[in-house]
């Protein structure tokens, strides 16, 4: 039948780490876990192609189901885009279970749902040598500590206070023995901020910025742009669409408004090439909150019959020939 044609991603990577939540659904496989709630999204994914496979002479249409790996490295939408993925496709949706929003709460942005996400590595050279002779070195510890605070004023002085972004260096790592001045120094780091022209001129300037003060300093340093996703935005009338959707599952008062997330989503590859929506279902699990990304993650499974109806009436809806 006459139709549009629609993408459902779900993705799949898990994490490393050892799961510490007390679960009947807890890893079986030591250090590795699902602590973001993909395992959410694949079961909803998989419920909702059952449901249209055995209605698919009777549906308008076409449905193209994705499961996708190496989310978390913001590595995996992007190669299945390449490969062909979106052809033939008309609107994309997708769905992330969220523990900070109560069960039985959906959020259907507009606009803006979460920023872009840039790793990063710099890695600090200067001239190994004796710690009783600093004289005679050129010492990365100590030009790496300068990048470090001086990256921070790319946030706090060249960005407007408005404009949000984070700028996190989680890893740094240089040296070998107390009395040995240390030749190389690795900084990892992330950018992260909802505007795509902030982004891309901030990658060039924390490139430029760690150049001059180790050219100062006489070291010298290499930047590496290792991943990245652009910001996740949902065209405004196919979220129209999911909201209404939603809105007929779990009523107008669960749909809410919800403040866009400095995390990172690749999704958004699938958004800049098609018109589509990424929404956020409510997990929140009963007791102490929990946070995505640690050992302690776990949601309320309450959510998961209510993110395959709400999925479920979006992709009926967005299927319609309009």
């Amino acid at each position: 039948r006459p139709g549009r044609s629609v993408l459902v991603r779900a993705d799949m990577d898990g994490l490393p780490l050892k799961e510490t939540a007390d679960v009947p659904f807890r890893s079986r496989r030591a250090g590795v876990m699902h602590a973001c709630g993909h395992d959410v999204h694949m079961a909803i994914a998989l419920e909702l192609a059952r449901f249209v496979a055995e209605r698919r002479h009777e549906l308008p249409g076409m449905v193209r189901f994705v499961f996708q790996p190496a989310e978390e490295q913001a590595g995996g939408a992007k190669p299945m885009i390449d490969a062909g993925v979106l052809e033939g496709i008309d609107r994309v949706i997708g769905l992330h279970v969220w523990a900070q929003l109560p069960t039985g709460q959906v959020c259907v942005p507009p606009g803006v749902v979460m920023a872009s996400a840039d790793m990063f590595t710099l890695i600090i050279r200067g001239r190994s040598g004796h710690g009783a002779q600093p004289n005679l070195t050129i010492d990365a510890i100590v030009i790496a500590a300068q990048v470090v605070i001086a990256l921070q004023t790319l946030v706090s002085r060249e960005t407007s206070p408005v404009s949000p972004v984070v700028i996190t260096l989680g890893s740094v790592h240089g040296g070998t023995a107390a009395n040995i001045v240390a030749g190389e120094v690795v900084i990892q780091g992330t950018l992260r901020t909802f505007d795509a022209e902030l982004r891309r001129h901030l990658l060039a300037r924390i490139a430029q910025l760690a150049e001059g003060i180790t050219g100062t300093m006489r070291g010298s340093t290499e930047f590496r742009h290792d991943s990245g996703t652009p910001p996740t935005i949902n065209d405004p009338a196919i979220a129209g669409l999911v909201s209404e959707a939603a809105t007929s599952v779990v009523g107008a008062d669960a749909v809410v408004p919800f403040a866009p997330l400095m995390v990172g989503e690749d999704f958004a590859y699938f958004l800049e090439a098609r018109p589509g929506c990424f929404f956020l279902l409510g997990g929140a699990p009963e007791g102490a909150p929990v946070v995505h990304h640690t050992p302690e993650f776990r949601i309320d499974e309450r959510c998961l019959p209510i993110g395959l109806q709400v999925m479920t009436a979006a992709v009926l809806r967005l299927l319609q020939p309009d």
